[in-house]
């Protein structure tokens, strides 16, 4: 384990262990990483979108503060994260499109190297595909998540899934062809 990981797995195991002031210890240590990830959710957004980085790493804490995790390393915390993070965001735009009574969902595109989600509709969308894939294969629904909501690096989501490097490249190629099928049809 590198150096600068010890203090955070060693506040994480204190937080599974009950105690809320290793948050709030934790949480600066991992701020930057947090609002790199949300940057990084947020990118693909429409421009103009309401919520900010900043914000979403905010509303991320407070959802982290109510819950009961137990997390195991710092790999398992961000995988964890991107998940809040990412539902944070299809929160908001299942709120924004009921406000608009729909308003004009819109096909997504699956890019050879990301996934890209225009807008709150699409967003909405890809969140809709990722949990029926879930449905037929947890793992490459967790693929897609670590990788492209989370920011994890290849060997970050093996690590957090317990498969190989090469098996998360295998995965995502299946992923993202189930993923286009899924959504071209929809």
């Amino acid at each position: 384990m590198a150096p600068e990981e010890r203090p955070v797995t060693k506040l994480l195991q204190q937080w599974s262990g009950g105690s809320k002031e290793a948050l709030d210890q934790l949480m600066p240590l991992v701020y930057d990483q947090l609002r790199k990830l949300a940057s990084r959710c947020l990118a693909s957004e429409r421009p103009g979108h309401t919520l900010r980085a900043t914000a979403l790493v905010n509303e991320a804490y407070l959802r982290l503060v109510d819950s009961d995790l137990d997390v195991n390393n710092r790999v398992h915390f961000f995988a964890i994260a991107a998940r809040l993070l990412r539902q944070i965001l299809v929160d908001h735009a299942r709120t924004q499109n009921r406000q608009k009574r729909g308003g004009g969902a819109l096909n997504l595109t699956l890019d050879e190297a990301i996934l890209v989600a225009p807008g709150e509709s699409g967003l909405v969308e890809l969140d809709d595909a990722l949990q029926r894939l879930a449905a037929v294969d947890r793992r490459k629904s967790e693929v897609v998540e670590l990788l492209y909501f989370g920011g994890l690096t290849y060997d970050e989501t093996a690590t957090a899934l317990g498969i190989s490097p090469a098996t998360v490249h295998r995965e995502l190629r299946m992923a993202k062809a189930w993923l286009f099928t899924e959504l071209a049809d929809g």
